[in-house]
């Protein structure tokens, strides 16, 4: 495993939603470069590694996406493993893609180890199911936020018939409320807003789509957060029970 990049999702919080392949790169790793919201739990599985954080949090200071590539590819000509530990999942709005093709252009192996994304866990411990027989046939996973200020097509999403889930979306309520109003879904559409995903803290509310500014406002939501938009998010909490039961 030695000279080798790992690209590894550490999911969305809870460490015991660590693949068992994640826990294996870990464990074999002499450099491991960790994510802000990365759990510091998982750490337990390279307890000899060398830890870097490269964080990067919106509002924050963030280490520069040029300074991580050249971090990975120095220590890989090193003959060391390497293990870039993110949340969630690499390829879900984590730049896992961006890093393998710059590693592998410069001749370095990559293997991408996934994670469970915030935008599954979170809904499933509030009960909600992403889709469901008759309600909905499919889930949209967006962000609120991109790198070039660039806008989503809320007006395609707005007709998509799909539970949409947007990560990123805490500072841009109001776009986001204002762009699929506009693209015609209706103002009562069922929305949970969901604060630190699986964690001991994880926390939600219900709303609708006009409503869940002021909502998130009442309910003081903070980052990391997602938002769940769509019918399922009015559905009664049956999964919540029966986990805890």
């Amino acid at each position: 495993m030695n000279a080798k990049v790992w690209l590894v999702g550490a999911g969305p919080g809870d460490p015991e939603l660590l693949t068992l392949k994640a826990v294996k790169a870990l464990q074999h790793a002499d450099i491991v470069m960790i994510d802000d919201l990365v759990n510091p739990a998982v750490l337990e599985h390279c307890p000899n590694a060398r830890v870097i954080p490269v964080g990067k949090r919106g509002g924050c200071r963030s280490t520069p996406q040029a300074f991580i590539h050249r971090l990975m590819l120095r220590y890989a000509r090193q003959d060391k493993c390497v293990v870039r530990l993110k949340g969630g999942d690499p390829c879900i709005f984590g730049r896992g893609s961006e890093e393998a093709d710059w590693l592998s252009a410069r001749g370095i192996p990559v293997e991408i180890v996934n994670g469970i994304t915030a935008g599954l866990s979170g809904p499933t411990a509030c009960g909600i199911p992403l889709t469901r027989r008759g309600i909905a046939r499919g889930v949209t996973l967006v962000t609120a936020h991109t790198q070039d200020d660039s806008t989503q097509d809320w007006a395609a999403l707005a007709k998509g018939g799909t539970t949409l889930v947007v990560y990123m979306g805490v500072a841009k309520l109001t776009e986001v409320r204002d762009s699929l109003l506009a693209g015609g879904m209706r103002s009562n559409m069922p929305v949970a807003l969901i604060e630190n995903a699986s964690l001991p803290q994880q926390r939600h509310c219900r709303s609708t789509l006009a409503a869940m500014q002021q909502a998130a406002t009442d309910f003081q939501l903070k980052s990391p957060a997602i938002l769940v938009i769509g019918e399922v998010a009015a559905l009664p909490a049956t999964l919540q029970l029966s986990q805890s039961a």
